[in-house]
């Protein structure tokens, strides 16, 4: 596993996501209560773009059908909705985070 340099953690503050670029693959890197954390960028559910939606605490919300992921596990905590429907999606996939001189790096394979 390679671990690239991906932000500054100044760049990604207390509740709040970034999307980033490690070795050609969308991530999103989430600080959740001083945790830094990192998912693929794309929703397991239908591609949407986890970067864009919303953290709360250590849930991330898709934008676009509402499917909810731990951001610490990647664990699908909430169900996608379509029309009437609540849809389970896989959970997302996660990567190793390190910190080091206050820079954030991301594993990836």
């Amino acid at each position: 596993m390679e671990y690239h340099r991906v932000a500054s953690t100044a760049q990604v503050p207390v509740g709040k996501m970034k999307k980033v670029n490690a070795k050609g693959k969308d991530v999103v890197v989430a600080n959740a209560g001083g945790a830094y954390c990192a998912l693929g960028n794309a929703c397991p559910h239908s591609g949407g773009s986890l970067a864009d939606g919303a953290l709360n605490g250590e849930v991330v919300t898709c934008p676009k059908h509402g499917a909810q992921f731990n951001v610490k596990t990647g664990e699908a905590v909430g169900k996608a909705k379509v029309a009437l429907f609540k849809i389970s999606t896989e959970n997302a996939k996660t990567h190793p985070v390190k910190i080091e001189n206050d820079n954030v790096h991301v594993g990836v394979e």
